[in-house]
């Protein structure tokens, strides 16, 4: 599988290649190296194997992601993670906080695919080899609802789906501070930061995304604070976080896009953030799949403490 061609944004002006292959691929410095050492990466469509090379912005970069020579991620019986539904096709996962979705840099075992591997083992040769049977992704800190697909027909079937954005996905989300309207929706484009390539930002140079919410609740203590209901339209890294940092309204717990001191009161030590509720088609069936979950105990602490 070959990571597709894109042009090198200024938020990877200057970096060395190997680190920016690690970023833009997802995999471990140690691997960004090997495929840049073994001509997996190309620039401007010449093969490049020096990893301190430095890349400018306006190169296009491309990386041929099946040169890994890193051994396919592992069963792991002990990863404990919850399902809401399974049959020969698909499964919907719910994710607990804290599990990280796949192997990646820093992350070479223990996560949600190694436990799924365990528990399902035909799906080893289900889309992505590292990253079998995911066609979405959670953040570690967010908990909730997942679909994983079983077949490659049902993985080729999802994924067009979420490019045609058919899914929809409803997260609940605690703000700081109160929106003004009731209800609204993000249109605002997401990519790298130019100050810290591992952030996205709102950005001219990003890719189109939008969020819609909803006010739920409002409250005024332990401090001013919003439940919002948020459906995803599209689906970019960190996009509910990021979106609501641009509004000025961050998720209460965000470590990377808003955490201060106001965040101590509430006691969460990630996100409040869950996906609580996913609907999809079935990939035999075309039947409409619905799955709820119901937020777990450490964010429904926090509500419990809100007033």
């Amino acid at each position: 599988m070959s990571h597709p061609g894109e042009v090198v944004g200024s938020a990877l002006d200057g970096l060395r290649l190997d680190r920016v292959v690690a970023l833009v691929a997802d995999v471990s410095r140690s691997v960004a190296a090997r495929l840049v050492a073994t001509g997996g990466v190309r620039l401007d469509g010449a093969v490049v194997t020096s990893g301190t090379r430095r890349v400018a912005a306006g190169e296009s970069l491309a990386v041929a992601v099946e040169r890994r020579d890193d051994p396919r991620p592992a069963a792991d019986p002990d990863v404990a993670f919850e399902t809401v539904l399974e049959d020969a096709q698909v499964v919907v996962v719910d994710k607990p906080a804290g599990l990280v979705v796949h192997p990646g840099a820093g992350h070479d075992r223990g996560t949600l695919v190694n436990g799924l591997l365990a528990r399902y083992p035909d799906i080893a040769d289900v889309g992505d080899a590292y990253r079998p049977g995911i066609v979405h992704r959670l953040d570690r800190g967010t908990s909730g609802l997942m679909v994983v697909a079983r077949t490659e027909r049902a993985y080729q079937l999802l994924v067009e789906q979420l490019r045609s954005h058919q899914p929809q996905r409803v997260y609940s989300a605690l703000v700081r501070g109160q929106p003004e309207a009731s209800s609204g929706v993000i249109d605002a484009p997401i990519g790298r930061s130019s100050r810290n390539p591992q952030r996205m930002t709102v950005t001219d140079r990003g890719r189109a995304a939008r969020t819609g919410y909803t006010v739920e609740q409002r409250y005024a203590q332990p401090a001013r604070a919003a439940l919002l209901s948020c459906r995803l339209e599209t689906g970019r890294t960190h996009q509910i976080r990021v979106h609501l940092r641009a509004i000025g309204h961050p998720v209460v717990g965000d470590p990377t896009y808003g955490s201060d001191h106001i965040d101590d009161v509430f006691g969460l030590s990630r996100p409040f953030l869950h996906a609580r509720s996913l609907s999809f088609t079935h990939p035999a069936s075309g039947e409409t799949v619905r799955a709820e979950s119901p937020l777990p105990p450490d964010l429904a602490a926090v509500l419990a403490a809100c007033t």
